[in-house]
């Protein structure tokens, strides 16, 4: 390891770290339950009962994809990084959804069985001055480890770059701080095969629409990768594969929260859509509310990520037909191994990608286990078992 960053700063308050329902705390940190440190007695490797299928994504730097199923620490390797006393620390762009809750849950079962301590996990609320102030923060508890995606890769590239020089070693989710460079700045970056995602979600479209229609697109208003590989596969493959089906409107969000707005707002224009594909969960959920507005029960969604809102949805038959399921449990523990290579000096493949995972309401259930690594919640098991 690389000499660490010291800093004068004392931090006045105390971590709670995450568990399965992150909530924020009063400080900046989020609170949850600590996770007992419990050194693997079997190799290291995500879910063998995930899929393997073809990974389309390529990397932020076009880099050719490795599948997550590649990784493995033996029980040999987690022992030696046991005996390191390493600490780690995660600085999420948004911690406010299913996503973020499952990736901080991989990681810390996963650190756990390494014997690094997790010791703080933040959440950047989507605002680059508060993500750049979180990691400043997390620096003067002198992590070994930090694990993070950034919410904007040129404006908190300044703020990695801190930790990168204090010779922390930097595993990213999805995305990289402009100018950084794999196995030089960073270990390597996780993501879901989101083009993959992109690709389930328009068969999805298709099928439930007989391949014959008009439809919007929500996209993602920014310069994120993942998120314009789901727009980018999403439309090619309607485009060149469902000659029948028009894309009618296309409108872009910046936050979360623009889904029902903007939703409203194209619907307004055009109330005889009879699709819509929403970028991911969260701003589809908004999307449900302006399509019960209007009253359009008929109007297909489909989108990225099992969040636990359009999985009621979906367990309800009512518009959300189809999802192209990100596995971000399994993501975590992706990024933990390979926290774990760089605490071994063992060299990690630059981009790593999870298998996608197509969702309807025929395998639901399996699908939200295989996702989350938990049980169905009694809610969605109850919706499923009334129809």
């Amino acid at each position: 390891m690389r000499t660490k960053f010291f800093a004068g700063l004392f931090i006045l308050f105390t971590l709670l770290m995450t568990g399965c329902d992150a909530q924020k705390g009063s400080g900046d940190e989020i609170v949850s339950e600590d996770i007992e440190i419990d050194v693997a007695s079997e190799p290291i490797r995500i879910n063998p009962d995930i899929p393997e299928s073809k990974i389309y994504s390529e990397g932020p730097q076009g880099e050719q994809a490795v599948s997550a199923h590649s990784l493995e620490l033996s029980v040999e390797e987690a022992e030696e990084i046991s005996e390191g006393d390493y600490t780690a620390a995660i600085a999420m762009h948004y911690a406010g959804n299913d996503w973020s809750r499952a990736q901080i849950d991989g990681l810390k079962q996963t650190f756990a069985k390494m014997g690094i301590e997790v010791i703080a996990v933040t959440d950047g609320q989507f605002s680059v001055e508060k993500q750049a102030s979180d990691i400043e923060t997390l620096l003067a508890r002198d992590p070994d480890v930090l694990v993070s995606v950034p919410v904007d890769p040129v404006s908190t590239a300044s703020a990695y770059r801190k930790a990168e020089e204090a010779g922390v070693e930097l595993v990213f989710m999805d995305n990289v701080p402009k100018g950084f460079s794999p196995g030089e700045d960073y270990v390597s970056v996780v993501s879901a095969d989101n083009y993959g995602n992109g690709v389930i979600a328009a068969h999805s479209m298709a099928e439930e629409l007989g391949e014959e229609g008009e439809i919007g697109v929500i996209y993602h208003d920014a310069d994120y990768f993942v998120t314009e590989q789901r727009v980018e596969a999403f439309e090619k493959t309607i485009n060149e594969e469902y000659p029948d089906i028009k894309i009618a409107e296309r409108e872009g969000i910046g936050e979360p929260e623009d889904g029902e707005r903007v939703v409203n707002a194209m619907l307004t224009r055009n109330a005889d859509l009879d699709g819509l594909f929403v970028v991911w969960d969260v701003p589809a959920e908004g999307a449900l509310a302006a399509a019960r507005t209007a009253a359009l029960d008929d109007l297909v969604i489909t989108t990225i990520d099992l969040g636990s809102g359009v999985a009621l949805d979906m367990a309800r038959d009512q518009n959300i037909k189809g999802i192209g399921a990100q596995l971000p449990y399994d993501q975590g523990v992706a990024e933990a191994i390979l926290a774990g290579y760089a605490l071994l000096d063992k060299e990690a493949p630059p981009y790593v990608a999870v298998p996608p995972l197509e969702v309807n309401r025929n395998n639901l259930l399996e699908s939200w286990e295989l996702v989350y690594n938990e049980e169905v919640p009694p809610e969605i098991q109850g919706e499923m078992e009334k129809k």
